[in-house]
């Protein structure tokens, strides 16, 4: 995937004072691989094009509308800071609505009477929810979703079902939906669908496939309520569905003609790559719309070459 190459060198962001939002020292990653990489532990404002301390960015995402908190779903690291971040807003007083990524609709209607499993444990919330353990490890989600419930806010399931995720592949996009992204957009959209597929996706399937990523994000945005403005609302996703010039902002910008894309902040958490210090090669945006606002580099779990091993097979 083409990426935008920064004009400055880390080193010279580094001489300026950036070690300084690292981490603290004590930090336990739990992601073993790359730890002494340069990124680990720092924060990109992609907007400014600077690095911040993890006190400034969470004092940032304490006023806007959405938050949007991205992750690489098996890297456990990603969910610790998720729920650092979550915890700290919460502690405001000042959020109405969780949304996972991780649940579909048929299960909305279990999410109604939540509340009143406040005091249940993780195991007894797991079984009442009828959690995918298989597609979500529910030692990463488990804390999330509690913080959430201890702090008495709604809880929304932010994906389509297996029968909805059907439908779309097989009937044409609903205007609604199909309005919102242009053509150089969803030739992105496209191109990036095959190359997360390594290429081995025939090209007949590519619109169904981008249709069910436009469902599956026109279906986050509508978990957020339109009608709480002065609160936050938080979705948990993944690292694509957050993006800025392609995922869930777009959606939310077309739904509310007043909201300003200020409101806002998509964060997401990424592993580093043994190849590249500089921040911007991260963004893989594809024009001059910033894909995340902020990235929080963490080790990586692997490096294996998932398609190396696809082309084996």
């Amino acid at each position: 995937m083409e990426r935008i190459k920064s004009t400055f060198s880390l080193t010279l962001l580094l001489l300026a004072g950036c070690t300084s939002t690292q981490l603290d020292q004590a930090e336990q990653w739990q992601s073993q691989l790359y730890t002494e990489h340069a990124l680990v532990g720092m924060i990109w404002d992609s907007q400014h094009a600077q690095f911040i301390a993890p006190d400034e960015l969470l004092a940032r995402i304490e006023g806007v509308s959405y938050l949007l908190l991205g992750e690489k779903h098996d890297n456990p690291d990603h969910h610790a800071l998720q729920l650092r971040a979550l915890d700290h807003v919460l502690q405001t007083g000042n959020v109405s609505t969780v949304s996972f990524e991780m649940m579909s609709s048929e299960q909305q209607p279990l999410l109604q009477e939540l509340s009143s499993h406040r005091q249940s444990s993780l195991e007894q919330i797991n079984e009442y929810l009828q959690w995918d353990n298989e597609g979500w490890d529910w030692d990463y989600y488990g804390p999330l979703l509690k913080s959430a419930m201890q702090a008495d806010v709604k809880i929304n399931a932010a994906n389509i079902s297996n029968e909805e995720m059907m439908q779309v592949y097989s009937a044409p996009t609903e205007a609604k939906i199909a309005a919102v992204l242009d053509k150089q957009t969803m030739a992105a959209l496209e191109k990036d669908i095959d190359e997360s597929h390594c290429g081995m996706l025939p090209e007949s399937q590519f619109p169904a496939m981008v249709r069910v990523q436009q469902a599956r994000d026109f279906a986050m945005a509508r978990s957020l309520s339109t009608s709480s403005p002065q609160q936050v609302q938080v979705l948990i996703a993944g690292n694509y569905h957050i993006r800025r010039d392609l995922g869930v902002p777009n959606y939310l910008l077309n739904r509310q003609s007043n909201l300003e894309e200020s409101q806002i902040i998509s964060l997401a958490f990424m592993e580093v790559d043994e190849g590249s210090n500089d921040p911007d090669d991260y963004l893989q945006q594809f024009g001059s719309v910033k894909a995340h606002d902020y990235i929080w580099f963490t080790p990586a779990v692997s490096n294996e070459d998932y398609c190396a091993s696809l082309r084996q097979q």
